[in-house]
């Protein structure tokens, strides 16, 4: 399976979760939940999976869990 590898900066406490794309190729996820106990990561997970249309298990954040820039892998396919 083709991975795909995107650097996503990451808003919590939006009042609306979306998921764009910025000029400079790195995407922005605005989360409503808050950056405590991994529910912010648990969201953009979801978002991803559901943006690029995979399953949630085909995506994993590989670098940057405890920050707001992370690198997360998407397995395509």
């Amino acid at each position: 399976m083709p991975t795909r590898i995107i650097r996503l900066k990451v808003k919590p406490n939006s009042h609306v979760s979306s998921l764009s794309e910025l000029p400079d190729g790195s995407w922005l996820a605005q989360v409503k939940a808050p950056a405590t106990e991994g529910r912010a990561n648990r969201e953009v997970i979801s978002l991803v999976a559901e943006h690029f249309r995979c399953v949630k298990a085909d995506v994993s954040i590989k670098h940057g869990a405890a920050g707001r820039v992370k690198l997360v892998s998407i397995r395509t396919g």
